[in-house]
């Protein structure tokens, strides 16, 4: 920010205590002026049409429409408003869905209040930030790893990698698609290049393989009968691509 004036703010979480600590420390600030709070990400995009804030705190996962969705529609109209991620969540997946929307910082929320009032600040300024956790993460990402050099599935590509290990965790297309900000087609399309490259006809035989490579570490156990990746909530057939 070039000029005197206080820095716009609109808060957009889906827990109202924690809405509202967030309100009452930018009210609290000289520095910013609250102007509006969401509880879902529908709401965050038309508040941020009305107001047309300089930054917004974005919650990641809220009913309805999520942060990342919501992040993407308010940067196609609204390119110079500043988004800060500021969530619960530290995995990998979160922090490259979040920067690939176009989030200008990630804060998690046991930051502390100078903290993320330092990150709005920042994030006004035009900066990237991100938490000491994402930054760490991050860096490991582009750094090789010499404990592991390579990835168990060579041939597939960085985001064909993203997909599999959802899917060994669990994860059905729709909900790949929502933490990854894509479309449900394109996961489909990824899927089959996946299956034609790990010389497998059937998800579940896709999962097997990724969870014996080690992918999907917090995937949820093992249904009654034994067999990876079938549970109740997720039978392996319920997608075939």
């Amino acid at each position: 920010m070039t000029d005197t004036r206080p820095i716009s703010v609109v808060v957009a979480d889906d827990h109202p205590i924690f809405r509202s600590g967030l309100r009452q420390l930018v009210e609290d600030s000289p520095l910013l002026e609250f102007v509006g709070e969401a509880a879902d990400g529908q709401q965050a995009i038309e508040l941020c049409f009305h107001r047309q804030p300089d930054v917004v705190l974005m919650d990641i996962h809220m009913p309805g429409t999520n942060g990342i969705t919501a992040t993407r529609r308010i940067l196609a109209d609204l390119p110079s408003t500043g988004i800060l991620m500021l969530t619960m969540l530290e995995d990998d997946t979160s922090i490259f869905a979040a920067l690939r929307a176009g989030a200008r910082g990630y804060v998690v929320k046991g930051s502390g209040p100078d903290d993320i009032i330092r990150a709005i600040t920042a994030v006004a300024a035009g900066q990237a930030l991100l938490g000491a956790t994402a930054a760490a993460r991050i860096a490991s990402f582009l750094q090789p790893d010499v404990r592991n050099p390579a990835h168990p599935f060579p041939s597939l590509s960085p985001r064909e990698r993203d997909i599999l290990d959802l899917m060994a965790a669990g994860k059905l297309n729709a909900a790949i698609a929502d933490a990854l900000a894509l479309s449900e087609k394109t996961v489909r399309n990824n899927v089959s290049n996946i299956f034609t490259k790990l010389q497998v006809t059937t998800r579940s035989d896709a999962i097997v393989k990724a969870r014996r490579a080690g992918l999907g570490e917090h995937a949820t156990p093992s249904g009654d009968d034994g067999h990876p990746g079938r549970h109740r909530a997720d039978p392996p057939n319920a997608e075939h691509a």
